[in-house]
């Protein structure tokens, strides 16, 4: 099977737990993942929400540091670039695309967008929960939108390259990104609330203008997101979300950004191993050719046209 997902914590966990990309108590080892080919995994860097200015700078710099030395002499490609993700695409290795969760992490200062695709990064929730210098998060106390900062940053991702990403983003920062963004943008792992009434999920309204533009959202495994009663939740759920969501008009703007290692997931999915259960359902559901899309193909596109 073949496997491109658009979030997990592992990166974050791996530096705050002092351990490695290659932790078989993780949900994700690249050593599990030996059997998905190819497979690309976007690794977040998170932004706790009491991290601001140079602590949360200098949490993704030593997470971006750790990275490097966990890749050095591994057959895992950093995709900067489209090539790069066709390079393992079609030699069915594994590659890595380098994520931000939060903007919080440039602080106020514009220059940083730019330095941080210099380092890698490819994609950035504008916000966590809360609220930074960009505008305010879904569990923000205020829904004021983007700020004014925040507009120019979401411009500078475009310019730089750097995929905006709205999932965590208070409603009105939704309607903000949606009113000014001249590209598609991503709801990197971001379930449907009419499946699960969690205010982390999308509305059918959000879902629906994001593939309007052309934009990704990515399948959460997150108990919660699945299931309105999350201790219920199972691995079916995530066929439910996917079902409506194609009733939305989104065969081809769903993907998979499964959250591992930084959500509590439902009991019957023990991690990246449970993919291959996964997959199989999805293709008996839905058959083989829609199952290649939402596992691969789709991300695969948007990715391509869209980072670097």
């Amino acid at each position: 099977m073949k496997l491109f997902d658009m979030h997990c914590d592992t990166l974050y966990r791996a530096f705050t737990e002092n351990s490695t990309l290659y932790d078989d108590s993780f949900h994700i080892s690249f050593g599990k993942a030996g059997c998905i080919h190819p497979y690309i995994q976007c690794l977040a860097v998170w932004i706790p929400d009491e991290y601001r200015d140079e602590k949360a700078w200098e949490l993704f710099a030593s997470c971006r540091e750790l990275l490097k030395s966990q890749l050095e002499g591994k057959d895992i490609v950093w995709c900067k670039t489209a090539e790069d993700i066709s390079a393992a695409a079609e030699s069915g290795r594994q590659g890595i695309i380098l994520t931000v969760e939060s903007g919080a992490v440039i602080g106020n200062d514009l220059g940083k967008i730019q330095l941080l695709h210099d380092m890698g990064v490819r994609m950035m929730t504008l916000t966590w929960n809360g609220s930074n210098a960009l505008g305010d998060g879904i569990g923000a106390a205020s829904d004021s939108g983007l700020t004014a900062f925040g507009k120019e940053a979401v411009r500078e991702m475009e310019r730089v390259g750097i995929i905006v990403d709205v999932s965590h983003a208070g409603e009105k920062l939704f309607d903000d990104v949606f009113s000014i963004a001249t590209k598609p943008f991503a709801a990197s792992h971001s379930n449907v609330r009419s499946v699960a009434p969690h205010k982390r999920n999308l509305t059918d309204d959000q879902f629906r203008r994001l593939v309007g533009v052309g934009g990704l959202s990515g399948l959460n495994f997150c108990a919660e997101f699945l299931n309105k009663c999350k201790t219920k939740a199972e691995m079916y759920d995530i066929i439910k979300h996917t079902e409506h969501m194609i009733s939305l008009g989104g065969a081809e703007n769903i993907a998979f950004g499964a959250d591992l290692d930084g959500a509590e997931i439902p009991e019957d999915i023990r991690g990246i191993e449970s993919m291959g259960e996964i997959w199989h359902m999805f293709e008996e559901h839905f058959g083989s050719e829609l199952c290649s899309k939402l596992f691969f193909d789709n991300a695969l596109g948007f990715f391509s046209r869209y980072m670097g």
